[in-house]
């Protein structure tokens, strides 16, 4: 199967001028030449979900023309086919994470399911009454709800690292807040809204020290920075497929596989027992314990040509891009009198988001006047309400960048905002 990209790389960087040739890069997405409201399409909603190359899309295509069959559930040809692509995917995300045991590599529909795999599968048997579970203010709901649902089951305490004025973490609370009673830390690698950077290193030297078990959310993060799971010793990682040039329907959820081994299937069905009687069943090694049901077996193919794809550019490369790219747009964003920018406003701890509140113009309006200049951002309170009651507005609007964006991208916006403002 071709997974490759196109042309090679060095087509699409400079390594002298150390920069990505981005006009390149957007040859290999169809979407991106497209036109919208008669304008050059500017997709600046990454942080909601990337768009796709040829290679995978052509994977996926290629997958069921030739390939298709479930697995693990035949000895034919096309079924040992597709449960090799299957596996070996597991491989090259393990790799792609810093060379993990792919044992604790398990398959999910997404972020959210990943999460939730570990409140109902871990949290059940871990937590207890009067147990402390320690979160943050700038969380995705995502990584709030499941606490919370556990939190009522099991009579669980709550608490949240605040939120400082600039967008980053109280990291003095957090050493006040983590206690012998805080069994579990979830926190955000790279929050959705501010593009903040968390110091999770620290955060889970600290957490382990405590005797705490740590879940990282890597949905903004795995994509856009490079992620070395068993350097930073985390117990949980869970991130998704779509938001790093894969399809949707592919999450994962890495655990370590000492407690996976420990943790009771939260789902439960074919493909995931070694034996079943009418009373009673014995489950499979992990990971395949966790993967109830026939799997989302296709998508893998195109999963594993988005990885492909990323690792063809370099993970380092892609962040040393970015970093360009959210110094400029803070720079023109800040410019602007009537509008607030949230977050760090440093290159160095934030992401490609920009998330801004306009005086004047709800997030709605302005997303809609965007949009017809082709200028595709997100308006809302972006999965994150208590981190919009916290700063007091019902919503902003944030613009995302990745690999096909450039500083043109960046004026666009800034001339698409300057015309809403000359509109109001």
């Amino acid at each position: 199967m071709d997974t490759t990209i196109n042309d090679a790389k060095s087509e699409i960087y400079d390594p002298s001028r150390k920069m990505l040739d981005v006009s390149r890069i957007r040859e290999d997405f169809p979407i991106l030449q497209r036109q919208v409201h008669g304008k050059r399409l500017v997709y600046l909603d990454s942080a909601a979900t990337s768009q796709k190359p040829n290679c995978v899309i052509n994977a996926l295509s290629f997958f069921y023309r030739t390939i298709n069959a479930n697995i693990h559930r035949g000895v034919h040809t096309l079924s040992e086919e597709s449960s090799s692509a299957y596996e070996a995917l597991r491989e090259k995300i393990a790799n792609f994470i810093g060379g993990v045991d792919a044992r604790g590599i398990v398959f999910t529909r997404n972020t959210t399911e990943s999460l939730n795999m570990v409140a109902l599968s871990w949290g059940k048997s871990n937590i207890k009454e009067g147990d402390e579970i320690l979160l943050t203010e700038m969380e995705h709901h995502s990584n709030l709800v499941p606490w919370i649902l556990l939190a009522k089951e099991t009579g669980a305490v709550l608490k949240h690292i605040p939120v400082t004025d600039n967008g980053t973490l109280d990291m003095a609370a957090f050493y006040k807040l983590l206690n012998k009673k805080t069994k579990l830390v979830s926190v955000s690698i790279v929050s959705n809204v501010l593009g903040t950077i968390n110091p999770v290193e620290e955060i889970i030297d600290a957490a382990h020290k405590n005797g705490s078990v740590t879940v990282l959310d890597g949905a903004q993060s795995v994509p856009h920075i490079v992620t070395d799971a068993k350097t930073l010793d985390c117990d949980f990682l869970a991130f998704s497929a779509h938001k790093m040039l894969g399809p949707t329907g592919i999450g994962v959820l890495y655990g370590k596989p000492e407690i996976l081994e420990q943790m009771e299937p939260y789902l439960g069905g074919g493909g995931m027992i070694e034996q079943v009687e009418l009373c009673n069943a014995t489950w499979a090694e992990i990971p395949w314990k966790f993967e109830a049901g026939t799997p989302n077996y296709a998508d893998v193919a195109a999963f594993s040509s988005a990885i492909d794809y990323l690792e063809r550019i370099g993970m380092g490369v892609i962040r040393e891009h970015e970093k360009e790219i959210t110094e400029y747009a803070v720079e023109k964003l800040l410019e602007f009198d009537d509008l607030i920018l949230y977050g760090p406003q440093d290159p160095e701890i934030q992401a490609g988001v920009f998330t801004f509140f306009h005086n004047k113009i709800h997030p709605h309006d302005l997303s809609t006047i965007l949009d017809r200049d082709g200028i595709a951002i997100r308006a809302g309170h972006h999965c994150a309400q208590p981190l919009m009651m916290k700063y007091k507005i019902p919503a902003t609007a944030r613009a995302s960048a990745y690999i096909y964006n450039d500083k043109e991208d960046i004026d666009e916006l800034v001339e698409s905002l300057n015309k809403a403002k000359r509109f109001f």
